[in-house]
């Protein structure tokens, strides 16, 4: 009895290893048969097809950042450049001499019978410091003398030109013919003088802040 079930024992292992031995090469082959379909798809597939599949991907992100790019360089243009010539060039030369043309007229014309509405019409084309010291000026020295020796005088600009020009700030060089009559000089006198005119953008508009003799 003792042999029967040892020989059947042994039998029965027999079969188990044979059957696991089937099933391990089944898979070995079931594998084998998976890598190589990948390898036909892959050998299959057409030259550069990887390539392309690359390019699919990527197409969309490099839009979008080549149309970014184009938008900051179109933005720095237009403000860092095309503003800037439009506040330099010259139309805005030509609104700066004007501006500085009358402020000089304003400042050196006025007479002894309209001094509160010439002195107020010269300090609309003044600001900072300036003003400050064209008013206290006017006040203090002008007016007496003006009153008292009926002292008038008339600007008027020969030629004028803009030095240098900066989006909020200029610097002009006006050339002034100045007649003066007085209680004492009814006859009147003539200067002609050379001012180098300081001009800043406030608001929008070009005032004097600066008014030296050269």
């Amino acid at each position: 009895m003792k042999d029967d079930t040892s020989t059947a024992v042994e039998v029965d292992d027999t079969e188990v290893t044979a059957e696991t031995e089937e099933t391990v090469e089944a898979a070995e082959e079931q594998a084998e048969a998976d890598t190589a379909d990948d390898t036909d798809a892959a050998a299959s597939e057409p030259p550069g097809g990887w390539l392309q599949k690359l390019k699919r991907q990527w197409f969309p992100l490099a839009l979008v950042v080549a149309l970014i790019v184009s938008a900051a360089l179109a933005g720095w243009l237009y403000f860092g450049q095309f503003r800037t010539d439009q506040q330099t060039g010259p139309a805005a030369s030509a609104t700066v001499l004007k501006a500085a043309n009358d402020g000089t007229v304003a400042l050196l014309s006025y007479a002894p019978d309209s001094l509160d509405r010439d002195f107020t019409a010269a300090k609309s084309h003044l600001t900072g410091d300036f003003l400050s010291y064209y008013t206290q000026f006017t006040q203090e020295i002008v007016a007496p003398a003006a009153k008292q020796k009926s002292v008038k005088t008339a600007a008027a600009i020969v030629r004028s030109a803009v030095s240098e020009i900066h989006p909020d700030s200029a610097t002009v060089l006006v050339f002034v013919n100045q007649a003066t009559t007085s209680a004492e000089n009814p006859n009147g006198s003539f200067a002609a003088s050379a001012v180098k005119v300081g001009m800043s953008k406030i608001d929008g508009n070009w005032l004097i802040s600066s008014f030296d003799p050269v």
